[in-house]
C-alpha cells in the first residue's frame, strides 16, 4: 500500500497544502523547524490516531483554528480508498471514507505506519512507559478493535485509583470500607487487562526473531538482541513462576489455588488463555489490595509491565554504547515493520505492507549504519524520509525529492538524492 495524495487543512503549520507521491521512496528536505516533519506526522496520524511528537491532539490544530483536516487517497493493489480525519480541539475525531460519513474508528488499520524518529531512542533510555506505548502502538495497529480495550482499562484505572483513595481515607478515620464496588472494579480490570498482556506478550515473542535479524543488519554482526516481556502479576503471584514470552522455551506453570494450566505451548491468544490470565490477574490483585488501598494507587496490572532489551547477557540500557543504542532502536522499529508486513500477507495475501517513516535519522548515524539502513529499506513499497541535508542521505535511496522551506513544498528531483 502506500499514499498517492496528501491534503492538509490547518494542520499544525499547513493552512492548505495538496502534495502528490508515487511509491518507493519520497525525501523531505529543509532546515529544521520549516515543516518538514509535519508532512509526515500527518501520515502517520492515520495509522493510530497518535502522533510520534506530542500526545495531545490540540497542538496539531493550526493555531487559531478550531480543526484540521487530514485527507489521503491510499492506494493497494488496484484499489483505492479516499480517507479524511477532522482533528476537533478537544472532541472526538470525525472520519469519512470514500466521502462516506463513519466512526473514526473504522479508520483504524487502512492504513498502517512505521515511524522512527530521534525520539525513539528513549525506546533504550526511557522509563517503562515509553516501551509500552512502543508495543500498545503495533498491538492496536496489528489489531484495531484493542484500541477500545486500552481506552476502557485506562478509563477503568482512573475510576478506580479514586476508589482506593477513597478507602484509605476511610481506612484511616478507624471505619470500615465496603469493598464491594471495588471488587466489581477488579473484575474490570482483570477482563480488560488480560486481553492487554496477551497481546503484547504474543507481540513480543513475535518480534524477537525481527529485533535480532534487523540488528545483525544494522549493526554488521555485533551482538545478540533479546526482548522479555515482563508481567507486573508475577510480583504479587507467586505461584507463577518465569512469566515470560521465550513461549518455546517455557515450561507449564500451574496454580495451585486455581488449577490453571498455563502452558506455552497452547494456542498463544486463544480466548482459554486470556481466561488464564484474568483468573491471576484477580488473584494477584487479591492479594496487592492492601497495599493497593494504603497507597491509594493501581498497583497491578498491564499498566505496570516492562519491556526488557538485551543484548548479549546484559541489559541495553546502561551497558549499550551510543551506537549499539541506535542500532537496537532501529531494530525494534523494523521489526515492527517488519511483523506488520508479514500480518498483512497472511490476512490479505495482496502484498499490502505498512509505510515506512524515518524521521530525521540518517544524519544521527555514522556513514555504515547509514548505508545498511538504506538497503533495508529500499524493499519497504513506500518510505517517507526526512533530513536537513540531502547530503547525509546514502546514495542508494533513490526516489522523488521536495523542498520544505517556511511550509512552501517544492518537487526538486525525482532521481538519486545525491544529485
Amino acid at each position: 500500500m502506500y499514499i498517492s495524495d496528501l491534503a492538509l487543512t490547518n494542520f499544525r503549520s499547513y493552512a492548505d497544502i495538496i502534495l502528490h507521491f508515487s511509491p518507493g521512496v519520497t525525501v523531505f528536505v529543509g532546515e529544521n523547524g520549516q515543516g518538514k516533519t509535519n508532512l509526515v506526522e500527518a501520515i502517520a496520524y492515520f495509522a493510530t490516531f497518535s502522533s510520534h511528537r506530542v500526545g495531545n491532539d490540540a497542538a496539531l490544530v493550526k493555531l487559531g483554528q478550531n480543526q484540521a483536516i487530514i485527507r489521503a487517497k491510499a492506494v493497494n493493489a488496484e484499489k483505492t480508498a479516499l480517507l479524511e480525519l477532522e482533528i476537533i480541539a478537544g472532541k472526538a475525531n470525525r472520519a469519512r471514507l470514500n466521502r462516506g460519513n463513519i466512526r473514526a474508528s473504522e479508520l483504524l488499520g487502512l492504513v498502517k505506519t512505521v515511524v522512527f524518529a530521534p525520539e525513539d531512542l528513549q525506546l533504550i533510555k526511557g522509563e517503562p512507559g515509553v516501551r509500552r506505548a512502543f508495543l500498545d502502538t503495533l498491538m492496536i495497529q496489528q489489531q484495531p478493535r484493542l484500541a477500545a480495550v486500552k481506552q476502557e482499562y485506562e478509563k477503568v484505572l482512573k475510576q478506580r485509583a479514586a476508589l482506593l483513595k477513597s478507602a484509605g481515607k476511610i481506612k484511616r478515620r478507624g471505619k470500615v470500607f465496603d469493598d464491594t464496588t471495588l471488587t466489581i472494579w477488579d473484575q474490570q480490570l482483570a477482563r480488560l487487562g488480560a486481553q492487554i498482556i496477551v497481546a503484547r506478550e504474543k507481540m513480543v515473542y513475535a518480534l524477537q526473531p525481527h529485533v535480532k535479524k534487523y540488528y545483525e543488519a544494522v549493526s554488521g554482526g555485533k551482538g545478540e538482541a533479546k526482548l522479555t516481556y515482563e508481567a507486573n502479576i508475577n510480583k504479587y503471584f507467586n505461584q507463577l513462576n518465569s512469566y515470560s514470552s521465550n513461549i518455546a522455551t517455557a515450561n507449564n506453570v500451574i496454580s495451585e489455588d486455581k488449577n490453571i494450566n498455563m502452558s506455552r505451548n497452547s494456542a498463544f491468544g486463544s480466548d482459554n488463555t486470556v481466561t488464564e490470565i484474568e483468573l491471576i490477574l484477580l488473584q494477584a490483585l487479591t492479594s496487592a489490595r492492601e497495599a493497593e488501598i494504603e497507597r491509594g494507587i493501581n498497583l497491578v496490572g498491564p499498566h505496570r509491565d516492562e519491556l526488557l532489551l538485551e543484548l548479549g547477557d546484559f541489559p541495553v540500557k546502561g551497558y549499550a554504547s551510543h551506537g549499539e543504542t541506535w542500532s537496537y532502536a532501529l531494530a525494534l522499529r523494523l521489526a515492527s515493520w517488519e511483523l506488520l508486513r508479514l500480518q498483512a500477507q497472511d490476512i490479505w495475501d495482496d502484498l499490502s505492507e505498512p509505510i515506512l517513516i524515518l524521521d530525521d535519522v540518517f544524519a544521527e548515524l555514522d556513514a555504515q549504519r547509514r548505508e545498511r539502513l538504506a538497503q533495508i529499506v529500499k524493499e519497504a513499497e513506500q518510505v517517507f524520509v526526512t533530513c536537513a541535508v540531502a547530503a547525509d542521505l546514502p546514495t542508494q535511496l533513490v526516489g522523488d525529492v521536495f523542498q520544505v522551506s517556511a511550509g512552501i513544498v517544492t518537487q526538486i528531483s525525482a532521481v538519486n538524492v545525491e544529485e
